[in-house]
């Protein structure tokens, strides 16, 4: 589905219901929007793996605009602001008054600004690997170059840089970077692994440009530090011990400045946790919704 908003068009999909049969009643379930990383991921990569939540909230994909298969525009309209204006411009197409915000990597980013812009309209924000400010940037290439190979050097300075020139080269990224992102990653996949990946990576629809906006620009000065004690929504902030990109100290700065969020570290991920330890994250998601969220519904 699409949604003609703020001078583009937002791809969008639907899971689940929103209103369930209980008894004599219908039960409204809160709406969450999945929001992805990158900048200029898409929402492809969480199917079917957040298909369990739809059992307590109704999810709504997103694609940000130039990414997946939401309208390409200028490179200069990716932007955080952007993005932050789209999801809430949605909310009123939708007719939604609050809905919890799932974001992941730069779509965590994405929803501590909005939780921020709009504290009215938040019901709860789930923060999946993501930061709060640049200083994740110096950390991941610090990372990079004391763990990295000389090929993961060479394409993350790329990356740094926001210089992708092709997919093709960004789609190098992802498989030269895959042992970093995964702590579960296999190095020697069979037949039918290699072909779950070309399938997923032909499925996905990442935008080189919009990341090299993000990482050329204004990532290089995000910083919502000193703003983070303003939100009051519940909180769950979910970090992974070995992340590379976003730093488990990332997760646990956002924990600390966050007033009575609550904070999972997961032990044996990397970025990747929903791969790395799905049914950890699962478990933790749904414990949280029952506890913060799904009361006030």
């Amino acid at each position: 589905m699409y949604a003609h908003i703020n001078g583009t068009r937002i791809f969008f999909d639907v899971e689940g219901m929103g209103w369930v049969p209980d008894g004599p009643i219908l039960r409204e379930k809160p709406v969450c929007f999945i929001l992805h990383g990158g900048p200029g991921g898409d929402h492809s990569g969480y199917k079917p793996g957040l298909t369990p939540l739809s059992e307590h909230m109704q999810l709504v994909y997103i694609d940000n605009r130039g990414s997946g298969h939401s309208d390409h525009g200028p490179q200069e309209s990716y932007t955080l602001e952007n993005n932050v204006a789209d999801i809430d411009a949605l909310r009123r197409h939708l007719g939604l008054e609050k809905v919890v915000l799932h974001g992941h990597s730069y779509g965590g980013m994405v929803a501590q600004e909005y939780a921020l812009r709009y504290p009215d309209h938040v019901a709860g924000l789930l923060l999946l690997t993501t930061s709060p400010s640049y200083e994740f940037l110096h950390k991941a290439k610090k990372i990079v170059e004391e763990k990295g190979t000389p090929e993961m050097k060479e394409i993350t300075a790329v990356l740094w840089e926001g210089q992708f020139e092709s997919q093709e080269q960004l789609n190098r990224f992802y498989e030269i970077m895959a042992p970093m992102y995964s702590v579960t990653h296999n190095v020697q996949p069979s037949e039918e692994e290699k072909q779950r990946t070309l399938d997923a990576r032909a499925r996905s629809n990442r935008s080189y440009h919009a990341l090299n906006q993000g990482f050329g620009g204004f990532l290089k000065t995000f910083d919502l530090r000193d703003e983070l004690p303003n939100i009051t929504a519940p909180t769950l902030i979910m970090g992974a011990r070995h992340d590379w990109i976003t730093p488990v100290e990332e997760s646990v700065e956002i924990a600390q400045r966050i007033p009575n969020s609550e904070l999972v570290i997961f032990e044996n991920s990397s970025h990747s946790v929903i791969k790395d330890e799905y049914e950890k994250y699962l478990a933790a998601v749904v414990s949280f919704l029952k506890r913060r969220v799904l009361p006030a519904f």
